[in-house]
């Protein structure tokens, strides 16, 4: 194939620093565009299977450039990707993950006539991953020249570019044009050689799993790009194909022959070398950066993950050997998870780990088993803030049950009573303005219609698994909590009440404990947030100091038990300010507290919202029967309609979020705004 360009062949000669004196020219506001491949992975979900044999799919973000653009991101850079996607679902689902990582996707082109890429993943064993490209006539092999301007490159520090976008004339004529425009801007470049054979077309359009097939017109056309690149990323493999020898240290000195690029050289697990001059006459001569030994599971993105936190060091100006500390770090944790984006760690993650790792080697070679290291990965990436959660409870059962008995109603129109209220939260959404404030809690034995209906909107939806009254806590849909999670959607709040008194009978407590511990297990497998709704029992026999709540939330903590969320009763504010205390010492990364009615009062309600305004962690409330017992009595009774059932249901809604407000506003007054910057920290 012809791979001819429209750039010359001939690259500007490479600077040798700027005037910062750092590797960079100064000025920026992105640190990296990456251009290349985008497409969704569907990784089995079945370890040790042949992929013939593999029942379902996880799906993630994939592609060589979108993972690095993805993992730079989630270590702290200012990425942006340039690609194609399909006007398809997953090229939203693409775009969208992207975005909610803090990549900039203001350069990744909607394709009208072509899909979005697919891969199929398999993962049979730590040295067998069958593979499978659909990128037949692909969106991301269709990017043009046309789709940027050498201004948007000239906005990077850096660009990079992977070896599959110089495969095809399309291609390499649009790759060599971004190179042009970075070269003439003083923008460093990057290649990750990235070497699929089947991209290249050398091997059988199912054989993605091939890692490297010798081709003299692949080794050759690499020779011509390589000169246009300040640092070069490749496996052993990936420096054979790209210097066209047999032997590595051939291979790497006819690369050297034709660019002074860094030339960076994966080793696997050894760790990597560093080329940054001369090649030596012995590999042996090059120092090896060694890496953290862990267990594989799955090495697929593991490469991708190096090239990101190596870059998240070069494109801060740190030493090599730290940016190569960063890198090994980075693809050990992601050969020790499932897919690849989504294992990709956090800075938090990876000073961690690396920490870890020096004071006890053996322990984090299972890295995968490390409860801290484990919540990191789950609450240190970057997701959707709530500094606010204005909420409508009705996951209620029992209590709509009862309206029917009361009432003599069919109780098959309690769902229909449920999608009403979906319709008057919409309303008042739109009629205040409360986009990204909103909250329902729907059950799903009454309100599946409804929870269908809420989904997809943006709104925070929590959904019960308690069997209503239950003590001990006993699961609404039976004791494996998990296989019932399997099937929501992730954006769905795990909620559960339980009746959870510190100084209960021993033998109920732990029963309690049990149920909460494998309900929080069960949510960090399924990857869904849980609230924990804690109610201590007001019997005689035990306490009911003002400390309950706070000993009761201390002894869950210290069970090691962290909910995303707490839903508590209103209290006075020296109680707030022991749980803010609390929350702040044992778990930062909690998403905040909301507060429940019960039966309470609009006044009453108001006066919990006073209380609680100075907290630094209440987001706001979700509350239930003060907003719809009423109006549900009285339109199963058929005294009133639609239209008036939900004008009721806004009046007190939208009366308590006036309240709320009023609230939080005299105390912002009161504390000159710090109030509102506690809630932004805490968020």
């Amino acid at each position: 194939m012809d791979h001819s360009s429209t750039s010359s062949d001939t690259p500007p000669v490479p600077a040798s620093g700027f005037a910062t004196g750092g590797r960079f020219a100064p000025g920026r506001n992105r640190d990296i565009i990456c251009l290349g491949r985008l497409a969704v992975d569907l990784y089995a979900q079945q370890v040790g299977a042949r992929l013939e044999d593999v029942s379902s799919f996880a799906k993630y973000l994939g592609g060589s450039s979108a993972n690095i653009a993805f993992g730079c991101a989630r270590l702290g850079l200012a990425s942006a990707m340039l690609t194609r996607v399909g006007n398809d679902h997953m090229g939203r689902f693409l775009t969208e993950t992207l975005t909610r990582e803090g990549c900039d996707v203001s350069h990744v082109r909607v394709d009208q006539q072509r899909l979005t890429a697919l891969v199929l993943l398999g993962l049979k064993d730590r040295d067998t991953f069958p593979l499978i490209f659909y990128r037949e006539n692909c969106a991301d092999m269709a990017i043009d020249e046309a789709d940027f301007d050498e201004a948007f490159i000239a906005s990077a520090k850096a660009l990079l570019i992977t070896g599959t976008h110089f495969s095809t004339e399309q291609v390499n004529r649009t790759s060599r044009r971004a190179l042009d425009y970075a070269r003439g801007n003083q923008v460093r470049t990057v290649l990750d050689i990235d070497y699929r054979p089947v991209l290249w077309g050398l091997t059988g359009k199912a054989d993605g799993e091939t890692r490297f097939v010798a081709s003299e017109g692949v080794s050759a056309h690499l020779q011509r790009i390589l000169p246009w690149f300040d640092l070069v990323i490749g496996t052993e493999e990936e420096f054979r194909i790209a210097g066209g020898k047999t032997e590595l240290l051939d291979a790497l000195t006819m690369v050297r022959a034709v660019t002074p690029a860094t030339l960076v050289l994966k080793r696997g697990p050894l760790g990597c070398q560093i080329i940054d001059g001369k090649v030596p006459a012995s590999l042996d001569d090059i120092p090896i950066h060694g890496g953290v030994q862990v267990e594989v599971l799955n090495v697929l993105g593991a490469g991708d993950a190096f090239a990101s936190g190596f870059l998240s060091g070069w494109l801060r100006d740190q030493p090599l050997e730290a940016c190569a500390r960063a890198a090994n770090a980075s693809g050990a944790l992601v050969v020790s998870r499932h897919g690849c984006a989504p294992a990709m760690p956090t800075s938090a993650e990876l000073d961690y780990f690396l920490r870890e790792a020096q004071a006890d080697p053996q322990r984090m070679r299972r890295p995968d088993r490390d409860a801290t290291l484990a919540r990191l990965h789950r609450v240190s990436p970057a997701r959707k803030s709530w500094r606010e959660v204005l909420g409508f409870a009705f996951d209620h059962r029992n209590q709509f049950f009862e309206l029917a008995q009361q009432t003599g109603a069919d109780e098959a129109r309690i769902a229909r009573l449920k999608g009403l209220f979906v319709e008057a939260v919409a309303q008042t959404e739109s009629a205040l303005g409360l986009q990204n404030r909103i909250g329902v809690l729907i059950d799903d034995r009454y309100g599946q219609d409804a929870l269908n209906a809420a989904t997809g909107r943006g709104w925070w939806v929590g959904r019960p698994v308690e069997l209503p009254g239950s003590v001990p806590l006993v699961f609404d849909h039976g004791r494996s909590i998990g296989t019932s999670l399997i099937a929501w959607p992730l954006e769905h709040v795990v909620k559960c009440l339980v009746q959870f008194h510190p100084d209960e009978p021993i033998e109920q407590r732990l029963e309690q404990e049990a149920q909460l511990r494998a309900l929080y297990d069960a949510t960090q497998a399924s990857g869904h947030e849980l609230l924990l709704e804690v109610i201590p029992p007001k019997h005689a026999h035990l306490s009911q100091a003002p400390d309950v709540v706070y000993r009761a939330l201390k002894r869950l903590y210290n069970i090691g038990i962290y909910p995303e969320w707490w839903k508590l009763e209103p209290m006075n504010a020296a109680q707030w300010q022991a749980i803010d205390a609390l929350i702040a010492e044992r778990d930062p990364y909690c998403r905040g507290v909301v507060l429940l009615g019960l039966s309470a009062g609009v006044e009453q309600l108001a006066e919990g919202f006073r209380a609680a305004a100075q907290s630094a962690t209440c987001r706001g409330f979700t509350v239930g029967r003060t907003i719809f017992h009423e109006p549900s009595h009285a339109w199963l009774a058929g005294e009133i309609g639609d239209d008036e059932l939900i004008a009721r249901v806004r009046h007190t809604f939208e009366t308590l979020i006036a309240s709320w407000h009023a609230a939080r506003g005299a105390s912002t007054a009161q504390s000159g705004g710090s109030s509102n910057v506690h809630q932004e920290q805490a968020a």
